[in-house]
């Protein structure tokens, strides 16, 4: 297989199957395409048995575990090419449910329809999933297949198969919610530094302290991915919202009292599968989270986070010049004297943020700064959604923009971010529902000092 563009000039597996000599840059050649693909029909073939099934999806994981990744992304091509539903069938079922509609046999053909568009695709999937660890296997294909599809469209069918199939098998009411404490097996804890993907943990001190008294630490788990969370969650029991990440990450700092601890700050959620990607269980997570902290702490009144800012800088690259058209000219000349160049320019304005943590609270540059991360957070959209990752997680589901930190996070990571900024995103448990609605009329929710902050606002 060609990289790069050349995926799409490459021969499908259909003309490949009928050839008799592989072409430069084949990996598996025709013969050996024609009994791959025999051996994937025998996994579904009518005349064996689930478990037959299973024994024979099992034979083709183990040769998948030591082939080539050009040999594991043919077998994905076949997978993707050669098991489509059946188009005469479809069609008919089609035509049949069309002239149903509105009588009472209607309900027979959307059912008959809905069974004919069922793919041989699919039934391949559910027999992997037969024998132990056949879901993991799934699970760590469709992570490798991540990379290659964009780079070639014929794998989109398999993909968009395996996440409607994870989305039912991963379904939240089959996932276990368990605390990981420092109790909790070695095996574990190691995942949580394998797969910590916001702030990375640096040592065994740096993990027992995120799994300490004041802390809380809760993953969700599935009954056939034993030892594995799937996603997790650290929260710091605090007396107040958090402005900074250093003191949660402080090895040396003092537990909280957890007396006094009316605050749970989420402060890092990571998701552990590549493959389950489009797979949404976080919402559920945080939900149950919050339920299992007012259950064991009563005191606690505040719910939110304390969020990076991932996309920020990049995005201030492409639109810094459109924030600083719409400042009034008032704005623009003391911005100007500030940079030392008028009227600023993008050029100018970003050079002077790349000394971002020496400026002084009441720097124009710096005041700028975080007008623009409001704009960010709170009224720039993508197709009705925030452009952020992490906004469009937690606005979705229904928190709001509390406040935005500046020099939250100084370390190398979250200055390369967000020029060291972070923000606070408030669960409040009687709005969500009314920020979700919110966000689905393109409008996101904000505090009023984080609405104070927006460009061609008062305040």
């Amino acid at each position: 297989m060609q990289a790069g563009g050349d995926f799409d000039r490459s021969r499908s597996t259909q003309e490949r199957l009928k050839a008799t000599l592989r072409q430069s840059g084949e990996a598996l050649s025709p013969r050996m395409m024609r009994r791959t693909l025999q051996e994937l029909q025998g996994i579904i073939d009518p005349r064996v048995s689930e478990v037959e099934g299973g024994r024979r999806a099992q034979a083709i994981a183990a040769w998948y575990g030591g082939a080539t990744a050009a040999r594991k992304r043919d077998l994905w091509l076949l997978m993707s090419e050669q098991f489509l539903a059946d188009p005469q069938k479809v069609k008919a079922a089609q035509v049949q449910f069309a002239a149903a509609v509105g009588t009472p046999e209607e309900a027979v053909a959307e059912v008959n329809y809905r069974r004919a568009t069922v793919s041989p695709r699919r039934r391949i999937l559910q027999r992997f999933s037969v024998y132990p660890g056949g879901i993991q296997f799934l699970v760590d294909m469709r992570g490798e297949m991540q990379p290659s599809l964009k780079q070639d469209k014929r794998l989109l069918a398999l993909d968009v198969e395996m996440e409607y199939m994870f989305s039912t098998w991963f379904d939240v009411g089959f996932l276990d919610l368990r605390r990981i404490s420092w109790d909790s097996p070695a095996s574990l804890i190691e995942k949580l530094i394998r797969y910590e993907a916001v702030h990375d943990i640096k040592s065994w001190a740096d993990v027992k302290n995120r799994l300490d008294s004041d802390r809380r630490c809760y993953g969700f788990f599935h009954p056939r991915l034993p030892g594995v969370p799937l996603i997790f969650v650290e929260v710091a029991l605090v007396d107040r919202l958090v402005s900074t990440i250093t003191p949660l990450l402080d090895e040396l700092g003092a537990e909280s009292d957890l007396k006094r601890a009316t605050t749970a700050i989420f402060y890092s959620i990571s998701n552990t599968q590549a493959g389950l990607r489009g797979v949404s269980f976080g919402d559920s997570l945080i939900k149950w989270v919050v339920e299992a902290l007012k259950d064991e702490f009563p005191k606690l009144r505040t719910f939110a986070t304390l969020s990076p800012i991932p996309g920020f800088r990049a995005w201030m690259g492409e639109n810094i010049a459109g924030l600083l058209e719409s400042l009034d000219e008032k704005e623009r000349t003391a911005l100007g004297r500030a940079v030392g160049f008028e009227p600023p320019g993008a050029a100018h304005f970003l050079t002077a943020i790349e000394a971002n943590l020496q400026l002084s609270e009441k720097s124009v540059v710096r005041q700028m700064l975080q007008r623009c991360a409001a704009h960010y957070l709170g009224q720039a959209l993508s197709d009705g959604k925030p452009i952020d990752p992490v906004a469009r997680f937690h606005l979705g589901n229904g928190a709001r923009v509390e406040r935005i930190n500046w020099a939250a996070d100084p370390s190398a990571k979250g200055l390369k971010q967000s020029y060291g900024l972070m923000v606070n995103y408030l669960y409040d448990l009687k709005r969500l529902d009314k920020h979700r609605a919110q966000l689905g009329q393109g409008k996101i929710a904000v505090s009023g000092a984080v609405q104070q902050l927006f460009i061609g606002e008062s305040g």
